[in-house]
């Protein structure tokens, strides 16, 4: 008999089109076999279709007849063959915008400010095989829904094939910012990886790339009028970012509905500046290290100095000109006041301007944040910078919220919008161990590992108020890559970076049981199209549903 009650629960609650990542907020489905026709076309209804809409179309296509994911239950696909021969067709696929909008290309509207993004579609499926249907408001919510259709369809025995007909959504985001940031300053990654990061970020309908390109550790960034740092900053030549790179990744991005936002972290993690311009680093290659800095090698910005911050201000000016986001972050984490305690430059700046170390750094924050400004950027900064010092800052500023979630209350109740990066929620390198030499007994600062079911489980409003609560602009997985590279970024990112993108698409609340199945269904397919992600359980445990959980 439990056995029987087991059998009907699974069959209700893992219903296979759950299968989609990250859930709609509105969905109807019923139990029918469909299958794709061999000659099944995309159309897009309409003048004046974007080429990255039609290029999204066709990778679509890709997908649904070379993903050749057989469906996770005992037996895969051959369960679903008997349903093959009397199965209705489809043969088509129509996109097209709702009355009085007009086409935009998918990159120009991801790359708008967060707030004015509209990613929200409705789909339709049919189950008698006339025409599905992809209809919204924007060229982006179209691209989302293409998204959602490549998930609905698995293959058997050359038959590709949904069970789940017909399909109903209406959908949107419940935040707008849903991010993954790289650090590919600690570790280089070539841009072929960067390139696969993207997909697999658009498969989950993350929009956001966070790209910390430079630190202490190098500077691999080619910025046209500042290409000095480059060329002493990088590990070597070939390792580093082009300006023609750059366009390659922010177009690759944009496509896949993704904006890349910029950080150049300052006044701190800017030791490598003194390879190319000494006199504008305090306490450069200071020991010990850890006296002076929170990673070697030790070295900061002399802010304090006029010329230092014009510096910065035209080094901004010049990025801001590789990027189209609105987007640029500054940083402003980590600040070792040692550092300057024992450099008699900056101490000479300040005792003849009479100014203290904050005052400096406030200066140094409005003159440089105005530059982004001028250019219609919107400053992002590192918690700190609201919390830790007493700087003026634009309430447009957007603030990285990352030493710990209980950090966010205070963020919010100085008036800030905010991005959850929680390190004890969001960090994808904790619990790696210490990377420190001459420390076998060291672990990484940040322990344990984080789950993909711990960051599930964040409550994004926790201690808020109605009113902090319409402060929070989403939220992002983050990799610090001082253990990280090419060989474990794939591994290491997916599908936990997943978890975090339904979370602030779908929004908190959902059964984490649930979720398992559809997350192994991510983890699959996205084998299936070369992304490396790592298996979450047993293969026996994935293809039955609820049998591995601590109460089975």
């Amino acid at each position: 008999m439990k056995l029987v009650a087991l059998a009907v629960f699974l069959a209700t609650a893992y219903a296979p089109v759950q299968a989609l990542w990250p859930l709609p907020q509105h969905i109807e489905t019923g139990s029918s076999t469909l299958r794709l026709a061999p000659t099944f076309q995309i159309t897009v209804a309409g003048h004046g279709v974007p080429g990255d809409l039609v290029a999204a179309a066709s990778r679509t296509k890709q997908y649904l007849f070379g993903d050749k994911l057989e469906r996770l239950v005992v037996g895969r696909g051959a369960v679903d063959a008997p349903s093959f021969g009397h199965a209705k067709v489809l043969s088509r696929l129509t996109l097209s915008l709702e009355r009085g909008a007009s086409f935009a290309s998918v990159t120009s509207e991801a790359q708008k400010a967060p707030e004015d993004r509209d990613e929200a579609y409705h789909l339709v499926l049919p189950a008698d095989g006339s025409a599905a249907t992809i209809t919204a408001n924007s060229t982006l919510g179209l691209f989302r829904g293409l998204t959602t259709f490549s998930q609905l369809w698995y293959e058997h025995d050359n038959t590709i094939y949904t069970v789940s007909a017909p399909v109903t959504i209406q959908d949107a985001p419940a935040y707008p910012y849903r991010g993954l940031m790289l650090d590919t300053a600690r570790n280089y990654f070539p841009v072929s990886d960067i390139k696969r990061t993207l997909d697999a970020m658009s498969w989950v309908k993350i929009n956001q790339f966070h790209w910390h390109i430079v630190d202490s550790q190098s500077f691999p960034l080619e910025i046209p009028g500042f290409t000095d740092l480059a060329q002493k900053g990088a590990y070597s030549s070939s390792q580093v970012y082009t300006p023609n790179d750059v366009r390659d990744i922010v177009s690759y991005a944009g496509e896949r509905g993704i904006d890349v936002m910029i950080e150049i972290d300052t006044p701190g993690h800017t030791a490598i500046i003194a390879e190319a311009h000494p006199e504008y680093v305090a306490c450069p290659g200071a020991t010990p290290w850890a006296t002076y800095a929170n990673e070697p090698p030790a070295g900061q910005l002399r802010f304090a100095d006029a010329k230092v911050t014009d510096y910065i201000a035209k080094l901004f000016t010049a990025v801001t000109a590789m990027f189209p986001s609105k987007l640029f972050s500054t940083g402003g984490d980590e600040l070792n006041t040692n550092c300057y305690s024992i450099d008699e430059p900056t101490q000479a700046s300040l005792n003849a301007t009479g100014r203290t170390l904050e005052q400096a750094l406030d200066a140094f924050t409005q003159e440089t944040h105005k530059a982004l400004e001028v250019k219609g950027k919107t400053p992002v900064v590192w918690e700190e910078m609201v919390l830790v010092h007493n700087v003026t800052l634009s309430k447009e500023t957007k603030v990285l919220v990352w030493i710990s979630s209980a950090n966010v209350k205070a963020v919010a109740e100085k008036g800030f919008q905010l991005i959850h990066a929680a390190s004890d929620y969001f960090y994808l390198d904790c619990g790696g161990g210490g990377w420190v030499g001459n420390n076998p007994d060291g672990n990484s600062w940040c322990d344990p590992f984080k789950t993909w079911q711990h960051s599930y489980s964040f409550d994004p409003t926790a201690n808020l108020t109605a009113e902090e609560s319409k402060l929070v602009l989403g939220g992002q997985h983050l990799l610090w890559t001082e253990q990280s590279s090419p060989q474990n970024l794939d591994p290491i990112v997916w599908p936990r970076a997943a978890s975090s993108a339904e979370l602030f698409w779908s929004g908190p609340g959902l059964n984490i049981s649930t979720a398992l199945p559809r997350l192994h269904d991510v983890a699959y397919r996205m084998r299936q199209r070369g992304v490396n992600a790592i298996s979450l359980q047993p293969e026996w445990c994935a293809l039955r549903p609820g049998a591995c959980d601590l109460t089975a």
